[in-house]
């Protein structure tokens, strides 16, 4: 009987889009495009809980994510093309009420007012959209271009000047920010035309913003460009308009050209430069007002925040504060940058002001200040930026290890103890550990032991790496692990500057024999101090720097791109494959964990890819899954560890296996395989009348399954399987002797929006749960608990 599904945890990046995250003021509430969906997050939620929920609808990645003030309502753009207005179903959720299809490019840019929202398409058009108040529904009202094949819009802002009067300023691929004002009468929009081109910047615009009117008639427009400049532009109405200039006796030494214009035979404005500020070192991609005081927060490409106000005495805008590292130009992630950063929020919650930001690794930083004094970095998010390839639960199912296409390997476990070791009241999962930042796509990861994993990625080669001391105390004081041997492990870890292997670092100075006596204070590395130090899950910043695995040994043999691995339970052997479209490429290749070294012959049987390769919970059989549609078992010889063919079923699915796994030893010889063919098929080892493995039970679905996993635990007389499929969904069944029984099927809010990669049962059962983790092409890797009697 299921009692409930949990899902505890989502870790997921957010795109790397100037315009991919907003917050609504009044719920406090973050949404930001992460892969195609939209993930939420309550960054106050006093338990650091993360992202709560994903929004399923696009069909590429999500580039806009726009609230719609003093409303209900959000806004999000796309690669697929699509527009789509969503609206809160109860105080946290939202569900999508209309999906305008009206384009046939990305969209690039968004700005929205209360029943008014223009977006900017990447074939250069702009359009004006307006809200039916009776059923809530936009329709198209206007459309235009500002320079055909010559200007493509990056940012857009609107501003409501007087009653129905707007203006649009409109930045993107030239030099100028181009002003816009229009009319919104019953009829629809009207006098609706470019009134001023503002010079001044040098390159391409990436972010505007108008401030609000506490001076009715008097307000800012900012503009940042890829120049590193931003440039303030002051907006007045009618009489506030300075026409001073236009009187001939008045001598000008110095010349601001005015912009000034008509909205109608009531409304004049006027536009003039402001001020210019100077400071960043790289491009300029996001800027946000504060909510009531004059001040403008900055995020740029050089990895920094900054917060500028005018002088109470000179009124030269000046950085009150900054945040962020020190600008490291040519660096890369690996090496320790993170890559610049993309889109910034702020807000003011309880006296604080918090201030977040999203960078190239997918992560959100957060800080907090009080009366502009920095009160702490807080704990923020993080996820991949690409498809989820593969995880895996640590032997004591403590922690769960991800790889992904975006070149990481992370590992993430539950926070339960504070700093001073009490139990927290709320548990909540984290990224504990970054092992493993590489320079090719993570492929495939599993742990030989708790202290030890083998990944392999894009390339040729298997790497191990081993827990460093640093990362054994962090997750032994905040997860309660406790690991033995821990005087043996490595210090930590560092990656040379244009290497690919993470170096012991406690090896640094074994050859400095005549610097010993200098550098002796320095035995201690450098990773000890921060991590002892911490009194929650590191922050981005560490996790780049300070939470990498030493690399202890490659693994050599294949010809082509590794595709899967698998340890036997003794902890003795590897076995591998790679990429194959042919007889000789797509072997089985067995290594000594002992050795290292590969353990002749290998294993020929299939002719394409093998996609899994999965031991017997004994250890004593070796399952092939491949897309040549055959499975194959290997015995083992446990003397000598030589395998032997001898199984095998050349037609037991009509498309590509995609995965495998194996029954608990108490219910038998028993596998299952998950097919491209949308069905799940058990397989039972029988010995008469001939001895063989014999399809025992088969179940269909609607779409190609292409994850699966089998609990190692019998729970009652039956097994429990998950079953993952093409579009994400995920099945929980019960099995035994030919009956598959559904349990349940998890609610598509809280399913990944893209294939399940990877399914995989914990062996740990906390607090009456099983733990299901799930690795899936939207990015996202998720964790659920399941009550199961």
């Amino acid at each position: 009987m299921v009692e409930t599904i949990i899902p505890e945890a989502i870790f997921i990046g957010a795109n790397k889009q100037t315009q991919v995250s907003d917050l609504h003021k009044v719920k406090k509430i973050v949404a930001f495009g992460a892969g195609k969906t939209i993930a939420l997050w309550d960054p106050i939620e006093p338990n650091n809980q993360g992202v709560y929920a994903t929004l399923k609808g696009h069909e590429s990645e999500v580039t806009c994510v726009r609230f719609i003030p003093d409303s209900d309502f959000m806004i999000s753009a796309s690669e697929d093309h699509h527009v789509k207005i969503w609206k809160f179903s109860d105080h946290s959720h939202l569900q999508c009420i209309q999906t305008i299809e009206h384009y046939s490019n990305t969209i690039v840019a968004l700005s929205a007012l209360p029943n008014i929202v223009s977006v900017g398409c990447a074939d250069g058009t702009i359009t004006i959209w307006r809200q039916n108040t009776l059923n809530d529904e936009f329709s198209l009202a206007h459309e235009f271009i500002i320079k055909k094949g010559f200007f493509y819009p990056l940012c857009l802002s609107l501003s409501k000047v007087q009653e129905n009067k707007y203006l649009l300023a409109i930045g993107g691929t030239n030099v100028h920010v181009f002003i816009a004002s229009f009319i919104l009468s019953n009829a629809g929009i009207e006098k609706c035309q470019i009134v001023a081109e503002l010079e001044g910047h040098e390159d391409w615009v990436k972010s505007l913003a108008f401030r609000h009117q506490e001076t009715p008639g008097d307000y800012l427009l900012c503009s940042g460009s890829q120049d590193r400049y931003i440039r303030l532009w002051r907006i007045r109405v009618n009489d506030l308009i300075d026409d001073s200039e236009e009187d001939p006796k008045k001598l000008t030494l110095l010349s601001n050209k005015q912009y000034k214009f008509q909205i109608d035979d009531e409304l004049r404005l006027g536009i003039n430069f402001e001020a210019l500020i100077m400071g960043h070192d790289d491009w300029i991609s996001s800027l946000q007002w504060h909510e009531t005081r004059l001040q403008l927060l900055a995020a740029t490409a050089d990895t920094s925040l900054m917060v500028w106000e005018p002088d109470e005495t000179s009124g030269i805008w000046v950085c009150g504060l900054r945040l962020g590292e020190i600008s490291s130009k040519g660096a890369s992630t690996a090496t320790g940058s993170s890559g610049g950063f993309w889109s910034c929020l702020w807000f003011t919650y309880e006296g604080m002001d918090f201030y977040l930001t999203n960078g190239k690794t997918g992560s959100w930083r957060m800080w907090s200040t009080k009366n502009n004094i920095i009160c702490d970095q807080r704990l923020g998010i993080s996820g991949a930026t690409k498809d989820v390839t593969d995880i895996a639960w640590s032997p004591n199912g403590e922690y769960l290890l991800a790889t992904s296409l975006d070149q990481t390997t992370r590992l993430f476990a539950p926070w339960i103890y504070d700093a001073s070791g009490k139990k927290r009241r709320v548990p909540t999962w984290h990224e504990f550990s970054r092992p493993q930042v590489h320079g090719y796509d993570m492929i495939c990861v599993e742990p030989v032991s708790n202290t030890r994993f083998v990944s392999g990625g894009d390339e040729k080669i298997l790497r191990s790496f081993d827990l460093p001391k640093g990362v054994a105390g962090m997750l032994q004081r905040f997860v309660g692990i406790q690991f033995e041997r821990e005087s043996e492990m490595p210090e930590s870890a560092t990656v040379p500057v244009l290497g690919l292997s993470n170096k012991a670092g406690d090896d640094a100075n074994e050859n400095d024999d005549d610097e010993e006596e200098e550098d002796s204070h320095n035995k201690t590395p450098d990773i000890v101090d921060p991590l002892s130090l911490l009194e929650c899950p590191p922050m981005e910043d560490q996790l780049q720097r300070h939470l990498l695995w030493p690399e202890v040994e490659k693994l050599y043999g294949h010809g082509f791109e590794i595709t899967c691995l698998d340890i036997s339970p003794d902890q003795r052997l590897i076995a591998s494959a790679c990429r194959s479209n042919n007889v000789q490429n797509a072997v089985i290749r067995i290594f000594s964990t002992e050795t290292w070294l590969e353990i002749k012959p290998t294993l020929p049987f299939h002719s394409l890819t093998i996609t899994r390769l999965k031991f017997s919970k004994d250890g004593r059989f070796l399952l092939s899954v491949c897309r040549d549609r055959k499975w194959a078992l290997w015995e083992r010889n446990m003397k000598d560890n030589t395998f032997e063919l001898r199984y095998k079923n050349e037609k037991p699915h009509t498309r590509i296996i995609w995965d495998a796994d194996w029954a608990p030893l108490e219910f038998g010889d028993v596998f299952v395989t998950a097919s491209r063919d949308k069905t799940v098929k058990v397989w039972r080892h029988q010995k008469d009348p001939i001895d063989d493995y014999v399809m025992e039970a088969s179940i269909k679905h609607t779409k190609p399954v292409t994850a699966v996993s089998v609990h190692d635990t019998i729970v009652g007389d039956k097994i429990l399987i998950s079953v993952g499929l093409e579009n994400g969904e995920i099945y929980l069944y019960s099995y035994i002797f030919g009956k598959f029984e559904l349990i349940t099927q998890l609610k598509e809010d809280i399913t990944p929006a893209d294939k399940v990669t990877r399914l995989r049962w914990s062996h740990l059962k906390r607090n009456g749960k099983f733990y299901l983790g799930v690795g899936s092409s939207d990015l996202s890797t998720r964790i659920y608990s399941l009550a199961y009697e």
